[in-house]
């Protein structure tokens, strides 16, 4: 069976790659599949399924996308315009966009119309990211906070074994995972500028304990989506409805 809506956005992550599908009002259909070692390959297989009348990509995949689809009338966006577009749909009062995806950070200031004010991006360590968590959601089952010194994947995970060959519980060296990735985070959102409301999106937004400690840490609670992980992709879709629509340049960013 093929879905067919007028404009898709495909969102090509280094773990995941989503893609939705609207019609005239909101997404009548949305999927998610691993990147696996074939990320193109995995973007053929869920294309099969769609029909569409223009696709917009974004995430680090899309130029490769762009080329290998260009027969799809494919068009790209980057994944600061997408998020900005995914979440002001979504919230129209958000003003603060917080994605942590598999291999990057994502900190994004809105105006209140919904456009991009400023951004900063950390894509150049696997470090704060959610590859770097995925096999430490023990960090829950802690009963006390050890500091991690080193914000380096290699590093930390070579701090973490000599904890634990001297003793340490590894629910407690998961929270102090946990704990460093929060705090660089968090300079990261200062830098930018944690204006509430502050969405949270992204794969790590699954993740309870990154969410308590950044809640704990804020004093305020965050928003996050019902599927976080479709943001960029609702985004792009949007984007596409955007263009199609005569929205000027100037606007595009904002929820529509």
């Amino acid at each position: 069976m093929q879905h067919r809506g007028r404009f898709a956005g495909i969102d090509i992550g280094s773990r995941s790659i989503e893609l939705v599908l609207l019609n005239g009002g909101g997404p009548v259909y949305q999927v998610k599949v691993a990147t696996t070692f074939d990320p193109l390959g995995q973007c053929g297989k869920i294309l099969r399924e769609v029909d569409a009348e223009r696709i917009v990509a974004t995430g680090y995949g899309r130029k490769l996308f762009a080329e290998l689809f260009a027969r799809r009338n494919v068009a790209t966006i980057t994944e600061i315009q997408a998020y900005a577009l995914g979440a002001s749909r979504l919230f129209p009062e958000a003003r603060t966009v917080l994605d942590i995806g598999g291999q990057d950070t994502k900190v994004i200031s809105l105006l209140g119309t919904g456009k991009v004010s400023r951004f900063e991006m950390n894509d150049r360590c696997a470090a704060g990211t959610g590859k770097f968590l995925e096999f430490m959601a023990a960090a829950l089952r802690s009963d006390r906070r050890i500091q991690i010194s080193s914000m380096c994947t290699v590093f930390a995970e070579s701090e973490a074994t000599s904890l634990m060959a001297r003793g340490e519980r590894a629910e407690n060296i998961a929270m102090g995972l946990h704990l460093a990735i929060v705090q660089r985070t968090l300079s990261m959102l200062r830098r930018v500028g944690v204006h509430h409301p502050v969405v949270f999106a992204g794969g790590v937004a699954h993740n309870p304990c990154v969410r308590n400690l950044l809640e704990e840490q804020l004093g305020r609670e965050l928003i996050v989506p019902e599927n976080p992980d479709m943001l960029g992709a609702l985004g792009a879709a949007l984007h596409g409805r955007n263009v199609a629509a005569g929205v000027p340049l100037e606007v595009r960013n904002r929820a529509q």
